[in-house]
């Protein structure tokens, strides 16, 4: 999960093993950067919703070619849909190996916490200290 946090916020420090890795990391972070261009450009002309163009533009105007800014938001806004994505066809029983819902409670249903957070916070621990 923190490595998928890695990978679409830009931060992913995985080099490759080899070219062919290389080269498959190019081209994700490739579909990244023309995704999130189009999510730039859709937020920042209006389209999504129009009522924030301005904070908008002023938080994102300058946030160009690899759009960092933006895909941290992104994350931030999405992380626990991802989770829910990647949990999903999780056995009801299905618990997380640690106590990590508030630091006191193993997870529940799906490895979701009881309040239905996340119940790891490792996406935001720097990856060279996983």
């Amino acid at each position: 999960f923190a490595d998928i946090g890695d990978i679409i916020r830009g931060k992913d420090l995985f080099i490759g093993y080899n070219e062919k890795d290389q080269e498959e990391k190019k081209q994700l972070q490739d579909s990244l950067k023309n995704i999130f261009k189009k999510i730039h450009s859709e937020v920042t002309s209006g389209k999504t919703n129009g009522t924030n163009v301005d904070k908008a533009k002023a938080r994102y105007g300058s946030d160009k070619g690899n759009y960092y800014l933006l895909r941290e938001d992104w994350w931030n806004a999405n992380r626990q849909q991802v989770w829910k994505a990647i949990t999903c066809d999780a056995p009801e029983k299905a618990e997380y190996f640690r106590q990590t819902c508030s630091g006191e409670f193993k997870t529940h249903k799906k490895c979701t916490c009881a309040n239905g957070d996340v119940p790891t916070y490792f996406d935001y621990v720097p990856q060279f200290l996983r």
